[in-house]
């Protein structure tokens, strides 16, 4: 198999449907495919779970597909239920607008985007029908909606389950129709949705999509998203070239060979000759060639040699985050809004084995290289 085609088919590569083999004949036969991914506008910035695809998209770009960024500005006004145990709040349309205005920027050093069509799904979403909204659902079952494994959860605890939220699957479906495309990429937790689309597509069209799921930047000891956009937690491409080395710095250990396949150009040759170095050094090395990809090499030495000064020294960095908080809030709560922590079981886990100390009036360490200083009012 080709060498391009064989790493694209295997690199941070969760499942392709219906089957790698396939893709791999329409990819080797030298037909061009129109390729789409969509995001929806809940945040300002865009994380590294995002880059992964995008980085895979330049690829096939690369080899002459056809790649479509879609901004997803009306389902985001919807909220997609996938791994929710409670509705997203629906946004404004101000509010999407705004969560978009810098994100081109933000994916510009790893896609080239002035060869990307960039597409948002209000166009067609906001002018179907009631009639056309019929005739959509008619496609699919209440059986098969329901199915899903956080709506059975709800379900079972009586909480609520709105009938926007079974919409938005045909939503991001009726994506794929409108564009009339032949491959959607997405992560694992959009399977559900992406297969609504196949099916809308063989229905309606009577083509067939391939889904080609990419693997999610996951904690690989609490199998927790170890990035997300609603949360507000991960590692952001808007952040500047320190923050971002840092906040690298202070992702787990065990994650390290999944950061340096899913958010760097080295090829898997370079991968093992890195993580072959002491942890501390490989890690180094991740976090610079993360930030190199953003920010540039000489950035990237600079955020480098910061990050030894403040470090290597045990030291407090120069530009700590500083935030106010009322006496009566826990450091759980506090942590988790200011994505210092990803979730109240990191928040336990970290607590539990010590590694969450005030080393001086209201500057807090969490691990090695994460801080927060609290003023508390």
């Amino acid at each position: 198999m080709d060498k391009d085609v064989e790493e694209l088919l295997s690199r941070s590569v969760k499942e392709i449907i219906p089957s790698k083999d396939a893709l791999a004949e329409v990819l080797l036969s030298g037909k061009k495919l129109k390729i789409y991914i969509g995001t929806d506008a809940t945040g300002e910035a865009l994380h590294l779970g995002h880059a992964t695809n995008y980085m895979i998209l330049e690829k096939f770009r690369r080899l002459g597909h056809e790649i479509i960024f879609l901004i997803g500005d009306f389902t985001a006004r919807i909220g997609d239920p996938t791994d929710k145990g409670v509705a997203r709040k629906q946004l404004s349309r101000e509010e999407v607008v705004e969560n978009t205005k810098t994100w081109i920027d933000q994916i510009r050093p790893i896609i080239d985007v002035d060869k990307v069509k960039i597409m948002y799904n209000h166009d067609w979403l906001s002018k179907l029908t009631s009639e056309d909204w019929i005739n959509l659902t008619s496609n699919f079952t209440v059986q098969q909606m329901i199915e899903r494994d956080m709506f059975q959860e709800r379900i079972k605890k009586g909480e609520p389950l709105y009938l926007q939220e079974f919409l938005y699957p045909l939503m991001q479906g009726y994506d794929s129709v409108a564009m009339d495309v032949d491959m959607e990429m997405c992560g694992n937790d959009q399977k559900f949705n992406a297969l609504a689309g196949r099916t809308l597509l063989r229905k309606l069209k009577n083509k067939e999509k391939f889904v080609f799921i990419t693997t999610l930047l996951e904690n690989s000891v609490t199998g927790e998203k170890m990035m997300s956009k609603s949360l507000g937690t991960g590692v952001f491409l808007n952040w500047d070239a320190n923050k971002m080395f840092g906040g690298i710095m202070s992702q787990p250990d065990e994650n390290m060979r999944q950061l340096f396949v899913d958010c760097t150009w080295l090829d898997f040759e370079g991968i093992e000759e890195a993580l072959n170095q002491h942890p501390k050094e490989a890690k180094m090395r991740l976090a610079f060639e993360i930030v190199k990809i953003y920010h540039g090499e000489e950035a990237a030495k600079m955020a480098e040699q910061s990050f030894e000064e403040a470090f290597s020294k045990g030291g407090i960095p120069k530009d700590i985050k500083t935030v106010e908080a009322s006496s009566d809030k826990s450091l759980a709560d506090i942590f988790l809004e200011e994505g210092i922590v990803s979730s109240k079981t990191e928040f336990n886990r970290l607590d539990k084995e010590g590694a969450i100390k005030e080393i001086e009036n209201g500057v807090y360490r969490v691990g090695k290289h994460r801080f927060l200083k609290i003023n508390f009012i």
